[in-house]
């Protein structure tokens, strides 16, 4: 089914796309009342897609023991639907796909089958595999599903993806964008002069959690033509995600207008990396990255706890106090009157 126009062009324009976390009771089970509760507060947060299924949503649904991919993509997309149909205001649903030709396939089917919009395409499956491998796994997928590339960072399970991969996959029919997501500089300018030199309308998305606002505000010029990384489809934003929507507006604005970047803008740049550092755990190789980010919600009572599917996965030393070392030094850069104003409204059980 084609993507709704007025959802695309959302999309085309630059919008905020949580990478939406997995809510969880004390025995590991799913919570389906909390993960409405998330996707209810992004909706009226006003972003402009989900993703579900993804790194922040835990890759372990998909082990055959836990067996958690279905329902949470299923019930999840049910949640957006029937909360956007009574806000009259569509979002692009996103669904992550992983794993090798047959996995990646019945994955994109199954999110075509719930009404996801586009599937964001991880390669991490496939990291011994050459360039001419990966895109031949990258046109199977897109044929059935509108993709969205996904350059995930090393440390976190992807891999370096060079320009050549990033020229070919632009030209592959049915791409919507691409997330860049590797945390380093050099590997982004790769995906952006990819895109450049393609002449094609692929609409960039940063994930590249440590840099958002300076990604943002960046302005290219290869090629001839000029580009921006638009919006953030990020696990970062999956948390204080208000403030998120607003400060995305605010650079738009700014860039619209063509207006001197004002220095403050810069000292909340690095506030917001500084935030991230707490959330992500880059101080212990991102171990404590999922936690870090349920802990966030949970001290805002949009999850009841922080646990993983693996009992190991927490937080690490230190960092529950990092967080809120932050929380306490950057109070405009939470949300947490606009969660407490509406949190019982989104644990409600009525649709």
């Amino acid at each position: 089914m084609p993507i709704a126009p007025a959802v695309l062009q959302r999309f085309r324009a630059g919008c905020v796309i949580p990478a939406q976390p997995l809510a969880l009771d004390e025995n590991r089970r799913f919570l389906p009342r909390y993960q409405r509760a998330l996707c209810r507060y992004y909706i009226d947060a006003g972003v402009g897609g989900i993703a579900v299924g993804v790194h922040s949503t835990q890759f372990a649904i998909r082990k055959p023991e836990i067996g958690l991919f279905e329902p949470v993509l299923s019930q999840t997309a049910q949640f957006i639907d029937r909360y956007c149909a009574r806000r009259g205001q569509p979002i692009l649903k996103i669904a992550g796909i992983c794993g090798r030709r047959d996995q990646a396939l019945a994955e994109a089917r199954f999110a075509v089958s719930c009404g996801y919009d586009a599937g964001l395409l991880s390669l991490a499956a496939l990291r011994d595999d050459d360039i001419q491998a990966l895109i031949d796994h990258c046109h199977a997928v897109a044929d059935v599903l509108p993709v969205i590339g996904f350059y995930l960072q090393p440390s976190v399970g992807g891999r370096v993806l060079p320009y050549d991969f990033w020229r070919k996959f632009c030209d592959i029919d049915h791409v919507l964008g691409i997330k860049i997501a590797p945390f380093n500089r050099y590997c982004t300018l790769d995906v952006v002069r990819a895109v450049a030199e393609s002449g094609r309308d692929i609409t960039l998305y940063t994930g590249n959690d440590d840099n958002i606002v300076v990604d943002l505000l960046t302005v290219y010029n290869i090629a001839g033509r000029r580009l921006r990384i638009r919006g953030g489809l990020l696990g970062h934003w999956c948390c204080w995600t208000r403030r998120a929507v607003e400060l995305l507006a605010e650079i738009q604005r700014l860039l619209d207008s063509n207006a001197a970047i004002p220095p403050e803008l810069l000292t909340r740049a690095a506030q917001i990396t500084d935030c991230n550092a707490a959330f992500f755990d880059p101080a212990h190789a991102f171990a404590g990255c999922i936690p870090g980010i349920h802990e966030v919600l949970r001290r805002q009572g949009l999850l009841k706890g922080i646990w993983c599917l693996n009992p190991n996965e927490t937080l690490s030393p230190g960092q529950a106090d990092e967080i809120t070392r932050i929380h306490d030094a950057y109070p405009h850069l939470h949300d947490d009157a606009f969660v407490a104003n509406h949190l019982q409204h989104w644990l409600d059980d009525e649709d």
